[in-house]
């Protein structure tokens, strides 16, 4: 099963959104607040790659006080 990670840098006092909208977009399987050089880190999983490229694309970075985003594909099992 394809799964990505996102990490996220957001508009200070803005986090409480965006952590809510997050965890209710579909195939997120996990929502962190991280300390360093970015503020959040997400777990997305879906059935095919083509589905989190659309999550990440037009629900994640689409968010107004998302400032830029990290995109990690997990490599294959082998």
């Amino acid at each position: 099963m394809p799964t990505a990670y996102i990490l996220i840098n957001y508009e200070i006092g803005t986090e409480d959104k965006i952590l809510n909208k997050l965890r209710n977009l579909p195939g997120i399987v996990e929502v962190n607040e991280v300390n360093g050089i970015y503020d959040i880190i997400v777990k997305i999983r879906s059935d095919n790659l083509d589905d989190i490229r659309e999550t990440i694309t037009k629900q994640i970075r689409t968010i107004k006080t998302i400032r830029s985003t990290m995109t990690l594909i997990v490599a294959e099992d082998k």
